[in-house]
């Protein structure tokens, strides 16, 4: 894989000024963004997060999802300890891009989840790459994070490209009653750790 960095800037955001990294996937055209905050390369644990973009969560409000609420609250974490990273990966709707997650969508409003509407559609559940992640924390010097995670696939993919995971913390928030589905089958289907308040709460729809 040919991952470059391209340019670093400043980012004010509301949560404080993170320092914006530009990367470049040459095989596949795709630009990558890292957001740091700190010192991150001294060789300690950094506190991370890896974030596959969702525009619709992150962009758009929708509650279908989780995932605006975790990029939001990464951020507060990241800006409270004063030091981490969070890399966002242009992963839209689990790898299958947004026009597809649209289509995704519109077989979910008429019942199936998230799982069975990707698998309609001919797709894996999740098309997800990680090893993108691996040249951009090399790039910034992080060779050991503590993930913000409820997915043990996150952890697995970089301890398998040689970043160590120190500790995973638990990213548990957004339930409602739009996305509880979408969380069951999260934690049913995909196997991701919800915690027994927050996955019971999603089971009771």
């Amino acid at each position: 894989m040919s991952v470059v960095f391209v340019a670093s800037s400043l980012l004010p955001t509301p949560f404080g000024v993170f320092t914006m990294h530009g990367f470049l996937d040459e095989q596949t055209g795709k630009e990558h963004v890292a957001l740091t905050m700190g010192t991150v390369d001294d060789d300690a644990p950094v506190l991370g997060r890896l974030h596959s973009e969702c525009l619709t969560g992150d962009a758009l409000f929708s509650m279908r999802c989780d995932c605006g609420y975790q990029l939001e609250a990464a951020l507060q974490a990241i800006a409270a300890e004063g030091r981490g990273v969070l890399l966002y990966l242009r992963q839209e709707g689990r790898g299958i891009g947004l026009l597809n997650k649209i289509r995704a969508y519109a077989l979910q409003d008429e019942g199936a989840d998230t799982v069975e509407a990707n698998e309609r559609l001919g797709f894996a559940p999740d098309m997800r790459d990680y090893a993108i992640c691996k040249p951009m924390l090399a790039h910034l010097g992080i060779a050991e994070v503590e993930l913000m995670t409820n997915n043990p696939r996150k952890v697995k993919a970089l301890e398998g490209f040689g970043i160590r995971v120190a500790k995973r913390k638990a990213l548990q928030i957004g339930l409602n009653p739009h996305n509880r589905k979408y969380l069951e089958t999260k934690a049913g289907k995909l196997g991701h750790l919800l915690g027994e308040i927050h996955q019971g709460e999603a089971e009771q729809s």
